[in-house]
């Protein structure tokens, strides 16, 4: 009986591992472009990965949201390494972006945990906005210091699309609360 529920627990996991490995190796070619003095484009894709992380946290609890963690971070880091080989990355941006990811990821997992029977706009929020920050921080400063590009005017700006793509990202939460409705959430 446990094996037949781990085995149904990991097919249904294949859709948000697979949405995290195309987020992760997506912002890490984006993370490349930047827009202006203050954005990447990479701004604007990572944060879904928020989005994958909190909809799987709140159907299938929070150790499922940690494998497709552990699963995106395995794959996403592979893609970026491959792209890095094509030219698309380099390895220090995927190995950066890794490290971020897993931590604030993982935060964000814990907060939303904790938060998940508040209203239910405040835990995909708060776990998103405060996960993200360290993220950015974690991220430019691994991926950027030391270099010529302007890693905290970026970041800077980094963090303010993240807010504001954590609010917005509410609106799918939200219409995908009925298709994720949680059975039997197992937390922490």
């Amino acid at each position: 009986m446990a094996n037949a529920r781990s085995a149904r627990a990991g097919h249904r996991l294949w859709l948000p591992i697979g949405a995290m490995a195309g987020v992760i190796t997506l912002s890490n070619v984006a993370v490349n472009f930047q827009i202006n003095d203050w954005l990447t484009w990479g701004a604007f894709t990572y944060p879904l990965a928020f989005l994958v992380t909190d909809l799987t946290n709140r159907a299938l609890g929070s150790e499922s949201a940690r494998r497709v963690v552990y699963a995106g971070f395995a794959v996403g880091v592979v893609c970026s390494i491959v792209a890095g080989l094509l030219g698309l990355s380099t390895v220090r941006i995927a190995l950066a972006s890794g490290a971020a990811f897993l931590i604030a990821q993982l935060l964000d997992i814990l907060i939303f945990d904790r938060l998940r029977r508040a209203s239910w706009w405040k835990a995909p929020f708060v776990s998103s906005s405060l996960a993200s920050f360290v993220d950015t921080l974690m991220f430019f400063g691994l991926a950027f210091a030391f270099t010529p590009v302007p890693w905290l005017t970026l970041a800077l700006g980094d963090y303010g699309v993240k807010l504001a793509m954590a609010l917005l990202l509410l609106l799918p939460f939200r219409a995908l609360m009925s298709a994720t409705a949680p059975t039997a959430v197992k937390t922490s």
